[in-house]
């Protein structure tokens, strides 16, 4: 992981204006109030008895664990954010503002800060998506409050 590349791209995200509509960006996605970017991918597991997806979670999560204890030094320690209860009221039909509805669908839980210059919120989260899908280290910037 370059974590350099990283936090330039958590930075260009906070500096970044959100665009009126949904679309795909250099970085991931943005939509009005957000910005999602794919910090680090890996490669699918179509193959994979299942070893090689438990390394990469694991390397995912220790990755993320790097960027928050820098972005720590930042804006202090972040909160722990679990997504698992936006994603049941999502199921039950309630109106989760984006970025948080799609995110739950595949990102348990996020790392969350909220920046004093931009007063934007900061997550880092691990997506997880189905057995052969590829893990994506996240990095989202949004004017939307946690739900």
């Amino acid at each position: 992981m370059d974590i350099a590349k990283c936090l330039a791209v958590i930075d260009v995200l906070c500096a970044r204006e959100f665009p009126a509509e949904h679309g795909r960006t250099e970085h991931g996605e943005s939509g009005p109030g957000y910005h999602i970017a794919a910090l680090q991918r890996s490669g699918d597991f179509w193959e994979d008895d299942g070893t090689a997806r438990e390394e990469t979670a694991a390397q995912y999560e220790a990755d993320r664990d790097g960027l928050t204890e820098l972005l720590t030094g930042r804006w202090g320690p972040p909160q722990r954010f679990s997504l698992r209860s936006v994603l049941v009221r999502t199921m039950e039909g309630e109106d989760i503002e984006e970025p948080w509805a799609e995110l739950s669908e595949h990102v348990p839980d996020v790392h969350l800060w909220q920046a004093p210059v931009s007063d934007r919120w900061v997550c880092l989260g691990v997506s997880h998506g189905y057995q052969e899908l590829p893990f994506q280290l996240l990095g989202i910037v949004t004017e939307t409050d946690p739900p």
